[in-house]
């Protein structure tokens, strides 16, 4: 493995897993505030993206510009939707592992839309995969409550949580929605690479850029919590006076940039197996540091769900297999 191949590895797991503490530390100050993250983080690349592969304007494209509206109403959509979930009583724990079974989705649909067939083996890692997600959703549904005080009237109490629990539904909706958008985008970019060829990084460009007119519509929404924002507390960061929350911003931001130019390096200098592991071991690694840091509640069913999430991801990509070949040569095996 060369330089850059280490290097990038530790930056995804640096600016990944400190995105998603930054990106916690956000909806714990102010958890209306996902749209305005998203917004800020589409922002932030297209500005970087507009002066590198964009090159102010002088760049020519290598897809045209109509696929790209396609490819940037999904991944506008699902970005929007993964975050403004957290309006919702959604914790981070369970949103990650909801966002974990994302080959769940895009094997249906695989199944649904290319009519593809998969060997039993994938079906059963997807089995696993639901199973995970739906435990988890099941244990996280006894202990959801809006960040508010409890009333001192427990028949009020009891209809205030009742009306909770239907926020949080809605937000499993939200995040059901948006892993199908997201899966539906996968396939729509594995047919637009395979016509146009490969351009990560204009892809990644564009699909930032383009969707800045549609937080058009959600201003008012925006600037109520860039207000909210700005009457959080101040803080000292590197020399400057600033408020907490739009502290946590610049760190999300700053370090979501990280985290994606992190994961592109990444696919261009390792193989995909590295790739595979790197991912979901970062992802292991994020939900474990939200349980333990930041005290959110998780049973042992949560452990249980998790546990199959991943074993399940693992048997989808053959990561445990290839694994195996790497760790026990061929030789070795012939001579047991």
């Amino acid at each position: 493995m060369n330089v850059k191949a280490a290097l990038a590895i530790g930056m995804v797991f640096v600016g990944c897993c400190s995105n998603v503490v930054f990106l916690e530390y956000v909806v714990k100050e102010d958890p209306g505030a996902g749209n305005l993250a998203t917004f800020l983080q589409f922002l932030f690349i297209a500005t970087v993206g507009f002066c590198t592969v964009g090159k102010f304007g002088t760049a020519r494209r290598n897809i045209p510009f109509k696929q790209y509206l396609l490819l940037v109403g999904f991944f506008w959509t699902s970005s929007v939707a993964n975050n403004y979930a957290f309006d919702f009583n959604i914790s981070m724990p369970l949103h990650m592992i909801f966002r974990a079974g994302s080959l769940m989705a895009n094997m249906a649909m695989g199944v649904w839309i290319l009519k593809k067939r998969y060997p039993a083996i994938k079906y059963l890692s997807i089995f696993m995969i639901s199973a995970g997600i739906a435990i988890c959703t099941i244990q996280s549904s006894g202990d959801v409550k809006a960040p508010r005080d409890t009333h001192e009237d427990a028949t009020e109490e009891e209809r205030l949580k009742f009306i909770d629990w239907l926020w949080w539904c809605l937000g499993i909706a939200i995040l059901t929605f948006a892993l199908f958008v997201s899966a539906r985008m996968g396939i729509f970019q594995e047919s637009l690479y395979s016509k146009y060829g490969k351009h990560p990084w204009e892809a990644l460009f564009y699909t930032h850029l383009l969707p800045l007119v549609f937080w058009l519509p959600t201003t008012p929404n925006i600037l109520n919590h860039v207000k909210i924002a700005f009457d959080t507390p101040i803080v000292d960061f590197l020399g400057f006076a600033l408020p907490r929350q739009v502290v946590w911003l610049i760190l999300y931001v700053c370090t979501q940039g990280l985290c994606i130019s992190a994961v592109y390096v990444l696919t261009t200098e390792c193989a995909s197996l590295v790739v595979t592991l790197t991912v979901t071991l970062r992802k292991f690694v994020s939900l474990l540091f939200s349980i333990l840091y930041f005290r959110n509640p998780f049973t042992v069913g949560h452990w249980l769900g998790t546990l199959l999430v991943f074993l399940g991801t693992m048997i989808f990509t053959e990561l445990l297999q290839k694994t195996v070949n790497l760790l026990i040569p061929k030789d070795k095996k012939k001579v047991q």
